[in-house]
């Protein structure tokens, strides 16, 4: 089977046309600029875009010639944690850990840390194989990133203790 044409552009959820073929991209796979891709088809192709672009699902890769490429999400290991779901939240939120959230249940990526830490905290914890489509940034777009925000904001400070000597601490944060 051939590769398909380049993809250059991405059109949104409901603005392109019937598909020629589509493609499943996990969590991480859809954030993206430019990677080499293989449609269900056994087609391949690359993505070259403009700026890394962060993928929901239900999107579509343009190809230089106009066909259309479908993005889905696809299936893989995550955790699904009921319980008390606004502590919860907040306890997954505290690790800027990207976290589904829906009526019943909160949704993250399978994690043993976190799954102790969860049962822990009193929640029902199970593992399932399924589509993870968390919560964007807070701003509307773009992706919760982990704990280096992509700055550093390293600082010291003297401070002396009850006993006497002199510590200097180094608090970076990076």
């Amino acid at each position: 089977m051939s590769d398909y044409p380049k993809a250059v552009s991405v059109a949104p959820k409901g603005g392109w046309m019937a598909p020629v073929d589509h493609v499943a991209l996990d969590y991480e796979a859809r954030f993206l600029r430019r990677k080499r891709l293989v449609a269900a088809s056994g087609a391949g192709f690359l993505v070259d875009l403009p700026e890394v672009t962060n993928l929901l699902g239900g999107e579509a890769f343009v190809l230089e010639d106009g066909r259309f490429i479908e993005v889905r999400p696809a299936l893989e290991p995550v955790l699904v944690v009921k319980g008390d779901l606004a502590r919860l939240a907040w306890h997954i939120g505290n690790r800027h850990t990207p976290c589904q959230i829906e009526a019943g249940r909160l949704v993250i990526r399978a994690d043993h840390v976190l799954e102790a830490m969860l049962k822990g905290l009193g929640a029902e914890v199970s593992p399932s194989i399924e589509p993870f489509q968390p919560e964007s940034g807070a701003y509307g777009m773009g992706r919760t990133m982990g704990h280096d925000h992509g700055h550093s904001h390293g600082h010291g400070h003297d401070h002396t203790h009850d006993h006497g000597h002199h510590h200097h601490h180094d608090h970076s944060h990076g």
